[in-house]
């Protein structure tokens, strides 16, 4: 793509790039300050001799939502991820016959009757949470509870594993190990080529230690099911383990089994860990959201009892407000925070820019979604009723994107705001919450986002 038109941050320097100002922890930070400073719908930036256009304006990201025109790019740190996910649904190439061969597969695992079936365990582990922040004595860590949480919840309504998150006074192994394949493939986007493949050979040692310490916890996990001798197809696992494809009757093979199971694992907790961590950061900030939130919570389920409520599955969806709330902490933290198209023919993005056919532009949505021209002119702050159907009628097409857009677009999207909405909701219908008043928000990039520690003082409301 030529991008002598597009802006970029001043100080380039020679060879290096645009790396003044910016650090290799923020990458995602680092960006949305440079749009804001361009004032640009598209900006580049040159990194190593690697250059990545961003588009953060309504005009480029409603092209390349054009799925005619435009595909998913599979680069950058998801590129990196590979090593992990293989061809799982997230990190898979679009050209791969598993991607859509699984994606067939599974799709009847998110229908809204699986998601009725899903509901019950989403619910006792909500109660789980909730019964370990009963009992806690101190402020509790907001990002590593929300974790324990999700993970818990993916693993048993997808695999019918247990991972005993809660009864565990340090992280779970997986997850530990997680993070620094994360944290690991983030790094390599803006590793020195070359000198720092050279560099980097201990820290790839230890990469390589952790994705094989993921891949023997996977094997677990599938071992367990088979070694049960069932062949239930009633969750995401029995899915790939019993069922052909619905028109060629082939099956997963055992690799892409295990590809599709960790992707599950990582990409179904982390970024809802982080979604519910950033509402709830945002809820202690702002009271008059959070009695709007209890109100309505309140108003679903009664006065908070000595017991919490047992939500039935058709009451989340009246929980409209809370809904609002989740939708807004994701505008302004969307937890998977860009993602890549490329063009499948030669085109003109924005009407300007000449892109031929492989060409690639990142959608940057922390940018997007601060955009001025879409947001009004504060978007930094925080109002739950940007949300509210006019508001989102008003706006434009291809604005609001924290699951991705098209065919590979998140397909657990339904499963994680159920189960967020849910979680949220009776946080907030049975705690009082109380943050430091002197904790800034810090983000932490793992190519996924959170809080970085967010602390909680909560104590059970009592009943009027």
């Amino acid at each position: 793509m030529d991008t002598r038109r597009i802006p970029h941050p001043p100080r380039r320097v020679p060879v290096l790039g645009d790396i003044l100002g910016v650090s290799p922890r923020t990458p995602v930070q680092d960006s949305v300050r440079i749009a804001r400073e361009l004032g640009s719908p598209l900006f580049v930036r040159k990194i190593f001799g690697k250059e990545i256009v961003f588009a953060c304006g309504a005009g480029p990201a409603a092209d390349l939502s054009d799925e005619k025109r435009f595909a998913k790019h599979v680069g950058l740190g998801i590129e990196a991820l590979r090593a992990l996910g293989g061809d799982g649904l997230f990190t898979a190439y679009t050209h791969e016959p598993n991607w859509q061969a699984a994606h067939d597969i599974l799709a009847p695992a998110f229908t809204q009757s699986a998601m009725r079936t899903y509901h019950p365990v989403m619910r006792d582990m909500a109660h789980r949470l909730l019964g370990h922040w009963d009992a806690a004595d101190r402020p509790v860590d907001v990002a590593a509870d929300m974790t324990k949480l999700t993970l818990e919840t993916i693993a048993r309504t997808g695999f019918g594993y247990d991972f005993g998150s809660f009864e565990r006074t340090e992280p779970h192994p997986f997850v530990t190990a997680m993070t620094g394949a994360l944290r690991h493939a983030q790094q390599q986007t803006v590793r020195l080529p070359g000198l720092g493949n050279l560099l980097a050979r201990g820290a790839d040692r230890r990469n390589a230690e952790r994705l094989a310490h993921l891949t023997e916890v996977i094997d677990d996990v599938i071992r367990a099911r088979r070694d049960a001798g069932e062949e239930r197809t009633d969750d995401l696992l029995g899915l790939m383990l019993h069922t052909g494809h619905p028109e060629t009757g082939r099956p997963l093979d055992e690799v892409n089994i295990r590809n599709q199971v960790i992707t599950f694992l990582v990409a179904g907790h982390e970024t809802t860990s982080g979604a519910l961590s950033f509402a709830l950061y945002y809820l202690a900030r702002h009271p008059e959201v959070l009695a709007r939130a209890r109100a309505e919570a309140d108003a679903v389920w009664g006065p908070p009892g000595e017991l919490p409520p047992d939500p039935s599955f058709e009451q989340i969806p009246k929980l409209r407000y809370v809904r609002r709330v989740l939708d807004e902490a994701l505008r302004l933290w969307p937890t998977a925070p860009a993602y890549g198209r490329q063009a499948r023919e030669d085109t003109v993005l924005d009407g300007t820019y000449p892109m031929r056919r492989g060409h690639w532009a990142l959608v940057l949505l922390p940018a997007l979604h601060r955009d001025p021209d879409i947001w009004g002119p504060d978007p930094e702050a925080f109002d739950p009723d940007r949300f509210a159907p006019a508001a989102v009628r008003a706006r434009p097409a291809h604005t609001y994107k924290p699951f991705g857009t098209g065919a590979r677009a998140c397909i657990g999207r339904q499963f994680a705001l159920h189960e967020a909405v849910l979680v949220l909701a009776l946080l907030v219908h049975r705690y009082d919450m109380a943050a430091d008043p002197a904790y800034d928000l810090k983000v932490t990039e793992l190519l996924t986002m959170k809080p970085e520690g967010f602390a909680l003082e909560v104590r059970r409301r009592k009943a009027p």
